[in-house]
């Protein structure tokens, strides 16, 4: 199978998605900064290699060889471009997993017209994790025939929250500020204008939750991206909050063999056109987690072709939504 070289590799995602590559068949390559993290984290047989996102040449000894790059480090501001050069430089494909809003915004923005990722004949796809790839998908799937749609909701209930060290530096970071897509345009809301607050009626196990709106996830700019509507609505319940507020030192905890956690997830997307609604949910175990099968499937349908775009791109542009979804392992996933 492929090479797939994982920067940030010793992270907690990097773990669960260097697990996913290898239960497929790929070669990993771990690297990152710190070569002692590095062998700790590395499972028997696969080799490290020391990189810092300061150091060109590192980088490109890093991915030499390799097909595809998962970039899984934060702060994702500073590796995202680093490792987008490093990639043109090996022309070989970029993915990363980012949850980081105005990082998303940024990359989007500064590649999404690179002509070099377009002579290079790679793909770049950041946000190719829960949060940006799934709630896109789901949105793709419900949006269906329809070319155009008044609005799009995406809802997400978490029943709890223990975020890594990761999730709560990039809060920090983005400081309270929100992007969101409204008059078909996305813009950057200051943390001075406060967000609104509702209720959905999710599925069990969550029914009725107050939920916050105008939830910073990177699904507002995926969706916005491809689909031709004026307005994405992004909401979160309040539940999870709770947990970012007064998080746990510890992290993640695993309760099972593969190390994830007992959260559950469910996911909502609500397609509006007049007085029709059309509607897909998934439901499953652990967003950190999660994500591993989502970027490394991904990997397996970029590299063998199974894709109908190229260049700067998101889930829903690139692949068949559907089928795309119906590969990930839910817990329950309706597409009605």
């Amino acid at each position: 199978m492929s090479v797939v070289a994982v920067f940030g590799a010793y992270g907690h995602t990097a773990r669960f998605v260097t697990a996913e590559l290898l239960s497929r068949g790929h070669t990993p390559v771990l690297s990152g900064r710190d070569a002692a993290k590095l062998e700790f984290a590395a499972p028997p047989g696969v080799e490290t290699r020391v990189a810092t996102v300061d150091d060109p040449d590192s980088l490109d000894r890093a991915l030499a060889g390799a097909d595809v790059v998962i970039n899984c480090a934060g702060p994702f501001a500073e590796t995202a471009p680093a490792l987008i050069e490093a990639a043109l430089r090996a022309g070989i494909h970029y993915l990363d997993v980012t949850g980081e809003t105005i990082v998303a915004l940024d990359t989007f923005g500064t590649y999404g017209d690179d002509q070099r990722i377009k002579d290079a004949g790679i793909v770049v796809a950041p946000v190719m994790a829960f949060y940006g790839a799934l709630g896109d998908l789901l949105a793709t799937v419900a949006m269906g025939d329809w070319t155009t749609a008044d609005d799009i909701s995406i809802a997400v209930a978490l029943d709890s929250w223990q975020p890594t060290r990761g999730t709560l530096l990039a809060g920090a970071r983005r400081a309270g500020r929100r992007v969101v897509f409204r008059d078909r345009q996305l813009e950057v809301v200051p943390a001075e204008e406060p967000a609104p607050h509702a209720s959905w009626t999710f599925g069990a196990p969550f029914g009725v939750q107050e939920v916050v709106g105008q939830f910073s996830t990177t699904d507002v700019i995926t969706i916005s991206r491809h689909l031709d509507t004026p307005q994405v609505n992004a909401y979160l319940n309040l539940t999870p909050l709770k947990d970012l507020s007064d998080p746990s030192p510890d992290g993640p905890q695993a309760t099972d063999a593969s190390g994830r956690s007992a959260q559950v997830f469910l996911v909502e997307v609500a397609v509006r056109r007049g007085d029709e609604e059309r509607r897909a949910s998934a439901q499953g175990q652990d967003i950190y987690a999660f994500t591993a099968p989502i970027v490394v499937e991904a990997v397996d349908r970029i590299l063998s072709g199974r894709t109908r775009a190229g260049g700067v791109v998101t889930a829903g542009e690139i692949f068949d939504p559907e089928d795309f979804l119906r590969a990930l392992p839910f817990d329950n996933l309706s597409l009605s």
